[in-house]
């Protein structure tokens, strides 16, 4: 009980931090605001976060929990490279259409200056743990090359993805994001396809 408790209350303050981030913006919102919000107390807040500045990071679990839902509703005969283009593109779209371009800025730039635990690297993530599920069952279909680890094509998938949202941020979102992935992750990514498998025909069958 104990455990489940502890991810409650740190869930309802993250919930609230980000629905005020998003409602007043990330400047205007103070550590007593989200308190009140997410019903907890300031101790509670001070336990699992050093200040409203951590709290960036949690936009990691927001992506997560977009992630999460997604694979809830994805096709799952729909040939896996396909389906890891399809998360990018909800992804970014929430990310251009609903998240303050300025909070995913301050994002990648504390995650920079950050030492030990950063949240987007961390591949306990669900994010990882889905793309590394997807990545396997793409290999054991023969949709992805079998003669590249999973490791390795995850990282280049999470790499690419980082890119781009960071050329964004650097662009101050003057073009989207979502239409320019599209066209670019296919292309970064083309190469982790499988081999189209070869159908034999039987030329008697066909006379």
């Amino acid at each position: 009980m104990a455990k489940k408790s502890t991810r409650n209350t740190r869930g309802k303050i993250i919930d609230a931090a980000w629905k005020l981030f998003y409602r007043q913006g990330y400047d205007d919102t103070t550590v007593e605001e989200i308190i009140e919000e997410s019903g907890t107390s300031r101790g509670s807040f001070y336990h699992y976060f050093q200040g409203k500045d951590e709290l960036l990071s949690t936009l990691a679990d927001v992506f997560d929990q977009k992630y999460q839902s997604l694979m809830e509703t994805i096709d799952p005969e729909m040939d896996r490279f396909d389906q890891l283009m399809y998360l990018n593109r909800e992804l970014f779209t929430m990310m251009e259409n609903s998240t303050p371009l300025d909070l995913v800025a301050r994002l990648y730039s504390s995650q920079l200056v950050t030492r030990g635990d950063k949240s987007l690297m961390d591949h306990n993530r669900t994010y990882y743990r889905l793309l590394r599920q997807i990545v396997l069952q793409g290999q054991e279909r023969g949709e992805l090359r079998g003669d590249v680890t999973v490791n390795e094509m995850v990282r280049a998938y999470a790499l690419c993805e980082r890119a781009l949202i960071y050329d964004w941020c650097l662009s101050g979102g003057d073009y989207s994001l979502t239409q320019y992935s599209q066209t670019m992750m296919p292309m970064f990514l083309q190469g982790f396809r499988g081999k189209p498998r070869k159908v034999c025909r039987n030329v008697q069958n066909i006379i």
